[in-house]
């Protein structure tokens, strides 16, 4: 965000004036909490996106973003309604389509390989597809279109108090349908077959958690745009994941990482002239190094504590 155009001071150290300062602004107020709504969101949904090894697929549904938004920006339509249209749309299409290569894999190893594959292709293709329909509807576009930047990398300008009650409305029913299924869809995650086999509703678990996909996708998209709110959904999971292997714990990890990152990116997009998806981006990798220093850091104790009990075992 620039300077000039909030009217605010540079950064001064002074926590407490720096924070007053930025929050007398109500769409800063409205970022802040915004910001909140969709950290928790995308936390909880990406902790079970990472544990579900389903990455390529929301790496799919935060590009079929952008095609959202220029599409509601070229019928002139809410851009809101476009990022969950699009998304949900892309996710039922992906469930759909995905199918007959999850029926391949229950045959074994090879049609296993087969259907990976498959499933893969299909999400590719999706991808590929609306993307380019994206670029379409940019060149469809003819009047002045200033807002690409902020589809592709996210802006916290304009947020008005109806967006996040907007958002808030969608994340509560988004984490209502996600603790409802939450015990079932962890057991499907785990062990699909084993879960299968218990009577356990894997495929249709696994298309509605799609949908919950693509509803946190298309709401985070709305804050670090289209192309880092992968970003935001993947880097706090696989973080808290790397930190502890107990799931309760980890996905609590995972919404206090990504609110972290997100209030921090806010502030910095204030104060300095880049964009917000960069620095929530960067603040997110940041923590995923210092996990992955951290582990590295107790396996080298745990071995050395070994190596010490079999000198002493030795000598005795």
């Amino acid at each position: 965000m620039l300077l000039a155009e909030a009217g605010s001071a540079p950064w001064s150290w002074n926590l407490l004036n720096d924070f007053q300062e930025m929050w007398s602004y109500p769409f800063m107020v409205n970022a802040f909490r915004a910001g909140a709504v969709v950290a928790v969101v995308a936390g909880a949904i990406g902790w079970f996106m990472v544990l579900r090894r389903q990455t390529f697929a929301g790496h799919t549904l935060s590009v079929v973003a952008f095609p959202g938004a220029s599409f509601a920006t070229l019928v002139g339509i809410g851009v809101g309604f476009g990022y969950f249209g699009f998304c949900i749309a892309a996710a039922l299409v992906i469930a759909l389509l995905q199918r007959g290569s999850r029926a391949d894999r229950r045959r074994g190893v090879a049609g296993g390989q087969v259907g990976g594959a498959q499933e893969a292709a299909v999400t590719g293709t999706v991808q590929a597809f609306l993307l380019a329909c994206g670029y379409l509807f940019v060149a469809l576009y003819k009047g002045l279109l200033s807002g690409p930047e902020s589809m592709l990398f996210g802006s916290f300008l304009g947020i008005t108090t109806g967006q996040v009650a907007v958002l808030a409305a969608v994340a509560a029913a988004v984490l209502l349908v996600l603790a409802l299924i939450g015990r079932p869809l962890l057991f499907a995650s785990v062990d699909p077959q084993v879960a299968a086999g218990r009577g356990v509703p894997v495929r249709l678990l696994s298309t509605v958690f799609l949908v919950l996909l693509g509803a946190a996708t298309a709401e985070a998209a709305q804050i670090t745009g289209a192309l880092l709110v992968f970003a935001l959904m993947v880097l706090p999971a696989a973080t808290a994941q790397v930190l502890t292997a107990r799931p309760g714990l980890s996905l609590a990890l995972t919404v206090l990482i990504g609110l972290a990152v997100t209030w921090a990116g806010l502030t910095a997009a204030f104060y300095w002239d880049y964009p917000l998806g960069f620095f929530v981006t960067s603040f997110a990798f940041a923590a995923f190094l210092g996990a992955q220093a951290v582990r590295l850091l107790r396996a080298s104790a745990r071995g050395s504590a070994a190596g010490s009990a079999r000198v002493s075992g030795g000598l005795a």
